[in-house]
């Protein structure tokens, strides 16, 4: 073999080893690329996209509201009028697409006492007893770490009920002072609710009720009647979806 063969050929295999190190040192080194890039992850939510009909029910309480009392004329009309608070219960069943929820809901107030003074301090006092039938509107607000606040309105019927009446100087003075009637009633809502089950979520929120106008039962010289009563409440409650809830993130 001649000279310039020999030297070719220790060339090429001294090359062939160069690229075989290099091949082997760069399938040892880490990727320089950062792990995002390695695994994308999947963008974040900032909704809750759960559909589907649900349950619910409510405890709380509320505190009780009332613009003030008008007598029969010519009798004096109370002043300090107060309305004290009283436990709530409440059931309904709705439904819920993507970030908006509608329900319908029927809710009972037990008997919320109210006093006024026209000769003496609270000398003149009755129960005002409410329920309501509601529908319902919601918007939710994004879901963040799985809590998902809201803002809603209601409208629909109130049924009040007045008795116990008493008073040392306006009417009804004598008879049955229980008097029922249904009124228009409207409310607003806030609240977050948290999911807790792959089903069930937990609702704690805020809402202001209003009842209108209720009066007592009249007698010969005439009847109480109380403005604007309503309530502010605060309820806990559970929403039962029929449909399993993915969690949020």
């Amino acid at each position: 073999m001649s000279r310039v063969a020999i030297v070719a050929f220790a060339s090429a295999l001294s090359l062939q080893a160069v690229g075989a190190s290099v091949s082997a040192l760069a399938a040892d080194m880490p990727s320089t690329l950062p792990p995002p890039y390695e695994r994308p992850l999947p963008p974040p939510r900032a909704f809750d996209f759960n559909t589907g009909w649900y349950l619910r029910g409510d405890l709380g309480y509320n505190w009780g509201r009332i613009q003030g009392a008008q007598s029969a004329t010519p009798f004096p009309i109370p002043t300090d009028n107060n309305l004290n608070g009283a436990v709530m219960a409440g059931v309904g069943a709705g439904i819920k697409t993507q970030w908006v929820r509608t329900d319908v809901t029927i809710d009972y107030a037990l008997p919320m006492k109210y006093e006024g003074s026209i000769l003496t301090p609270n000398d003149t006092t009755a129960k005002i007893t409410a329920a309501s039938v509601m529908f319902n509107g919601y918007l939710d607000l994004g879901t963040w770490y799985g809590a998902t606040p809201y803002l809603g309105a209601g409208a629909g019927a109130a049924w009040l009920k007045t008795f116990d009446y008493s008073s040392t100087a306006a009417p009804p003075f004598t008879g049955d002072t229980m008097h029922k009637q249904w009124n228009f009633a409207w409310a607003v809502m806030a609240g977050v609710g948290y999911a807790v089950a792959p089903n069930l979520m937990v609702d704690v929120g805020y809402r202001y009720i209003d009842f209108g106008d209720v009066r007592t039962n009249a007698d010969a010289l005439g009847a109480m009647t109380f403005k604007n009563v309503a309530a502010h409440e605060v309820r806990v409650g559970l929403r039962w979806s029929f449909d399993d809830l993915y969690p949020a993130r």
